[in-house]
């Protein structure tokens, strides 16, 4: 095991760095660091294969892999809701009885005929 290659289906070094590479083309501003990008995930592919630490299959499995996930989530999946208008955590502003806060405010107070303030 230490000297060969074992059962690593697939390579988990090239779908962290394939996920990175996706990541940056997608999000990324610099065309030539995009493209760094890719070259560098295909010498690691050659890289990981020579050092005999993985199969073939499991480098060409990784490529397969993240790019199949990365087409059923961008294209299969139905877009989330943009969150940036929504607060973090629901605000509610009724109690267990369903009065509102501010209801059960002038009550106390003794405000219960005005409560369209």
């Amino acid at each position: 095991m230490i000297y060969g290659c074992g059962d690593l289906i697939f390579s988990s070094h090239m779908i962290f760095s394939l996920v990175f590479v996706r990541a940056y083309y997608h999000y990324g501003s610099r065309i030539c660091i995009k493209q760094f990008a890719w070259v560098l995930a295909v010498i690691q592919s050659f890289l990981i294969i020579a050092s005999r630490k993985h199969y073939t299959v499991d480098v060409v499995v990784a490529w397969y892999t993240v790019n199949l996930v990365v087409f059923f989530v961008d294209k299969k999946l139905p877009e989330l809701p943009d969150r940036t208008s929504m607060p973090l955590l629901p605000l509610n502003t009724k109690d267990k009885d369903g009065k509102n806060k501010e209801e059960q405010h002038n009550l106390l107070n003794g405000n219960a005929g005005n409560t369209a303030n």
